[in-house]
C-alpha cells in the first residue's frame, strides 16, 4: 500500500465490459521527505487507479496494487492493477504530523 495524490482522471469510452461504470483516476505516489522527514514529497511517478470511494482531484488516498487490488468486493472480478481503498485524513511519522487533510485544505 502507498499514499498518493489524485491529480486527474481518465475517460475511456471503449473498454472491457466489466469496467463500465468504474471511475478511473490518475494518482501520483508520495513518500516521506528523506531529509527533513516532515513532509510528503512526490515520487515523480503516476498510475491509473480504480476509484471505489468517490475520491476527488487534490485528495490524498491510500492505494493498493497487484493481486491485492482485486480483493475488495467492488473489484474482485475486474482486470485492474491499482485501486483506491482509503481517503487519507492524516499522516504521522515519528510522532509528528506531516499531513492533515483539514489543515492543508
Amino acid at each position: 500500500m502507498f499514499v498518493a495524490l489524485v491529480t486527474g482522471s481518465v475517460v475511456a469510452t471503449q473498454k472491457s465490459a466489466t469496467m463500465t461504470g468504474h471511475k478511473l483516476l490518475i494518482v501520483e505516489p508520495y513518500r516521506i521527505d528523506e531529509k527533513s522527514r516532515t513532509k510528503l514529497v512526490s515520487t515523480g511517478r503516476t498510475f491509473i487507479a480504480v476509484d471505489t470511494l468517490g475520491a476527488g482531484e487534490g485528495q490524498f488516498v491510500l492505494i493498493t496494487q497487484g493481486s491485492s487490488a482485486r480483493m475488495t468486493p467492488e473489484t474482485k472480478s475486474l482486470p485492474i492493477d491499482a485501486v483506491i481503498i482509503g481517503l487519507v485524513d492524516a499522516v504521522r511519522v515519528e510522532g509528528k504530523e506531516v499531513f492533515n487533510r483539514d489543515a492543508d485544505a
